[in-house]
C-alpha cells in the first residue's frame, strides 16, 4: 500500500514487548528477570495506534486489561489480530467494558486461520447463540487492504494493509498503516509481502533473542530483515529474558533499537 497523503499523523504506543511468558519469567532469578531497569519488564506483545481520533488495537493478549489501565485506553474502534496464539488473543473478553457506553459492534480483523481458531475457542462470543454479556465484536477475515472507520460518529477512516507472514507453520499477519508497519510474530516474510512494505519509515519487528529459534526471527535475522525493509527506524519486540536492554540495545546497528513497554512512536503522515 503506497503512502496516502490523506492519512493523519500516527501515535503508536507499545503496550507490551515480551514473549509469550512475559518478562520476568515466573520463578526465574536470572539477570534480566531481576533487573531494576523498567525496560526489562515486558508484558505480552500488543500495541495501540492513535490515527487522528481513531484508536486501533493490535492484539489483545492476557495482559490487555493491565495495559489498557496503564495507558488510559478509553477508545477502541477496531482490533487487528496478528494470529490466534494465547499471548495475542486471551484478553478478548476484556474488550467488554468498551461496549458499556457504546453498543456499536467492534470489528476485529485477522487472517482466515485466526478467524477459524477464534470462532472455535470463543464460541460464547462468535457462536450461533452468543452469551448476552459478551463483547460485541465482529470477525472479518481479510487478505487485502481495507478501511477502519469510527465507532464514535467521527467522520474519519484509515486505510490498512495486511502483510502476510509465517511464524513457523502458522500464518500470521503484519499490519501497515501509512508509513508505519507492525510485524510480529514471524520468522519469514515472503517477497510478495516485502513489496507491500515499500516506503515504510517506521517498523516494529519480531526479534526474539540473539540465539536462533524455529519460529521467530533471531537478532541476526531481524537485523537482516530490517535492512531488507530499509525503514528509517526499526524497533525489535517479542523479546525473551535472554535480552538485557541496556547491554544489547547498544550493540544494534544504527537505526535499529530495542522496543520497550510504554515506548511511544510518532509517525508523521506523508506530506
Amino acid at each position: 500500500m503506497p503512502p496516502d497523503a490523506s492519512l493523519p499523523d500516527l501515535r503508536i504506543t507499545l503496550l507490551g514487548t515480551g514473549t509469550s511468558t512475559g518478562v520476568p519469567v515466573l520463578g526465574c532469578d536470572c539477570d534480566v528477570c531481576t533487573s531494576p531497569d523498567p525496560r526489562d519488564d515486558r508484558l505480552r506483545c500488543a500495541c495501540y495506534i492513535e490515527a487522528g481520533p481513531l484508536g486501533i488495537l493490535v492484539d489483545a493478549g492476557p495482559d490487555f486489561r493491565q495495559q489498557a489501565r496503564r495507558h488510559n485506553i478509553d477508545r477502541i474502534d477496531a482490533v487487528c489480530f496478528t494470529h490466534h496464539h494465547f499471548d495475542h488473543t486471551a484478553g478478548i473478553d476484556d474488550l467488554r467494558p468498551y461496549f458499556y457506553r457504546n453498543r456499536r459492534p467492534m470489528p476485529c480483523y485477522c487472517n482466515a486461520d485466526t478467524a477459524r481458531s477464534l470462532q472455535r475457542k470463543y464460541d460464547y462470543i462468535f457462536g450461533d447463540d452468543p452469551y448476552p454479556g459478551a463483547a460485541r465484536v465482529d470477525l472479518h477475515s481479510v487478505d487485502t487492504s481495507f478501511t477502519i472507520s469510527s465507532r464514535h460518529n467521527d467522520a474519519c477512516a484509515v486505510p490498512v494493509q495486511p502483510v502476510p507472514m509465517k511464524h513457523g507453520s502458522t500464518p500470521t499477519t503484519g499490519w501497515r498503516i501509512g508509513s508505519f508497519a507492525y510485524l510480529t510474530d514471524a520468522n519469514s516474510i515472503p517477497e510478495s509481502s516485502l513489496a507491500l512494505l515499500n516506503g515504510v519509515e517506521t517498523v516494529v519487528l519480531d526479534a526474539l533473542r540473539p540465539r536462533p529459534h524455529p519460529t521467530h526471527f533471531s537478532f541476526e535475522e531481524g537485523i537482516a530483515m530490517a535492512k531488507r525493509i530499509d525503514a528509517r527506524d526499526t524497533y525489535f519486540i517479542h523479546m525473551t529474558h535472554d535480552v538485557l536492554h541496556a547491554e544489547q540495545d547498544n550493540q544494534l546497528p544504527d537505526g535499529i533499537h530495542l522496543g520497550y513497554d510504554g515506548l511511544t512512536l510518532c509517525v508523521t503522515a506523508p506530506s
